[in-house]
């Protein structure tokens, strides 16, 4: 049996109503560091440990939870009693093996999403949580916000929109994939564990761009497609109650930042469903068009809806906007702290990660083959050709 192993099968700590729920960040970089602050603002959250190859990042992220512990090694951090949850927000590539390592070790999950880098991790993951019984919330924040809730419920579950032939979305001149590295970085800091970072991708070295800005690189990342279309189709997926694409095809490239990046700096997905319906993905890093958001294309009408709020607008009659309510991560958070106590299902399920996950995949696999693929999503297999 191994330590983590072990650590899991001891693992008998039952929270009460009333109990601290003892946190590790797993990640401490911005998007950690944000996330943090949203579990630091639940009264039911300690923050007891913080972990990172780097410790310059920890000692940001310390400011946030003055009491943590500092780690370099997650498995360390897993094998502390006082941590009863984990808030892993890694680079994408290694998403798969902490999520599996923190549920073998007994412990509930906060993933940022994607969860996944590849096809084939997600299965192993769900198995994982499901079989140590743990609570495991994907960073999907839109399943939690007011009013993609009240969308769903008013105009999809109510049939007002019709029947549901395009769900059309866009995120363009997203900023996080254009990150600088620091000045003086061009050497690698000599606190900085980059064989760590680098874990299960092969032995590279020391690029200050792969690191301060990995979703540019496929090795890490899965660009655009998997960092905001993830969010899209998850809202979609909500939205029809249906994840389950059978086919895609994509288009794109490294149009205009040519400074060795691999993941496009432009893309178009499209990817068809069972039920029969389209989805389309399309995105540019290029400054001239900026802008995020979902149409959902019925037959009685359309439905626009970005993190600021969505409009309704039928075939006859006077278009209707409503505005968003509240601060839809503090809203996740806390919807992952409650399933911790009451050990329910939280809106982000490892299981809906998994498939809005696997949906994007499909769209870089598209990409990347330079093909239409045919998925069966039953057997969550891509057919031969």
């Amino acid at each position: 049996m191994t330590a983590l192993a072990a650590s899991a099968a001891s693992y008998q700590r039952i929270l009460g109503a009333n109990d601290q729920i003892g946190l590790g960040l797993i990640g401490c970089g911005g998007r950690g560091k944000s996330v943090l602050k949203s579990f630091v603002n639940n009264p039911s959250i300690s923050a007891n440990a913080l972990c990172d190859i780097y410790p310059s990042r920890i000692d940001e992220a310390a400011e946030i939870a003055p009491k943590a512990k500092g780690f370099k090694d997650h498995r360390e951090l897993l094998a502390q009693s006082n941590i009863d949850a984990v808030l892993i927000a890694t680079p994408d590539h290694w998403h798969a093996g902490t999520c599996i390592d923190a549920a073998n070790a007994g412990k509930d999950i906060y993933c940022e999403k994607p969860l996944t880098l590849r096809l084939e991790e997600g299965p192993e993951i769900v198995k994982a949580v499901r079989v140590n019984d743990r609570v495991c919330q994907v960073g999907m924040q839109q399943r939690s916000a007011w009013h993609y809730l009240n969308a769903k419920e008013e105009y999809f579950d109510s049939g007002k929109l019709g029947k549901i032939t395009m769900a059309r979305t866009w995120w363009h001149g997203n900023g996080a994939h254009l990150r600088p590295y620091p000045q003086g970085t061009e050497t690698k800091p000599s606190n900085l564990d980059w064989a760590r970072f680098l874990g299960p991708v092969k032995w590279q070295e020391w690029d200050p761009k792969k690191y301060f800005n990995f979703r540019a690189y496929l090795e890490f990342g899965g660009g655009q497609v998997t960092d905001l279309f993830t969010h899209w189709i998850d809202a979609v997926h909500l939205f029809m109650g249906q994840d389950d694409p059978v086919a895609a095809v994509a288009s794109g490239g490294v149009y205009n930042y040519k400074d060795g990046r691999t993941a496009p700096d432009t893309i178009a997905c499209l990817l068809d469903y069972r039920q029969g319906w389209t989805a389309t993905f399309e995105a540019t890093l290029a400054p001239g068009k900026k802008g995020a958001g979902v149409e959902m294309v019925g037959t009685e009408g359309m439905l626009y809806i970005d993190r600021g709020s969505y409009t309704y607008t039928p075939l006859k009659g006077e278009p209707v906007t409503v505005k968003a309510r509240g601060d839809m991560t503090q809203d996740h958070v806390d919807n992952f702290v409650d399933c911790v106590k009451s050990r329910q299902r939280p809106n982000g399920d490892v299981w809906i990660g998994h498939r809005s996950a696997q949906a994007s995949h499909l769209g870089n696999i598209a990409y990347l083959q330079q093909r239409r693929l045919k998925f069966n999503p039953d057997r969550e297999e891509i057919l031969p050709l």
